[in-house]
């Protein structure tokens, strides 16, 4: 599996640079998100900009990042083709995890959360 890993202060940007998310991947997927999360990773914007396909095991993989980032730190931004945006309006894995529209607002949003919790930290 190929992907970019950006890290920032408040978050990490994880994309993948694959076109196709399955059953092939998703193991690997899974893997990954976990290093991240054990590594200390407060918001993981997960941006499916090059995604044009998804299994179930794709599914599968990004609901196992949601519950890893339980506290609401995992988000999917730049859902863009159709096959993938429709098969998570169908699974109605849009009412269990957040998406956000562009990575702008993702970066945004994981910046305010992160600012969140350090004041209730203090």
């Amino acid at each position: 599996m190929k992907y970019t890993i950006d890290k920032q202060e408040h978050f990490a940007i994880f994309t993948p640079d694959e076109k196709t998310v399955n059953s092939l991947i998703a193991p690997e997927l899974k893997s990954e998100l976990f290093i991240l999360f054990q590594e200390g990773v407060k918001n993981l914007i997960f941006d499916m900009s090059k995604v044009e396909f998804i299994d179930s095991s794709g599914l599968s993989s990004l609901l196992s990042g949601n519950r890893l980032w339980a506290d609401g730190g995992f988000v999917i931004t730049e859902v863009k083709a159709d096959f993938v945006k429709n098969l998570i309006k169908i699974s109605r894995i849009d009412s269990v995890i957040k998406i956000i529209p562009t990575l702008a607002e993702a970066v945004e949003q994981a910046k305010m959360s992160s600012i969140e919790r350090e004041m209730d930290d203090d």
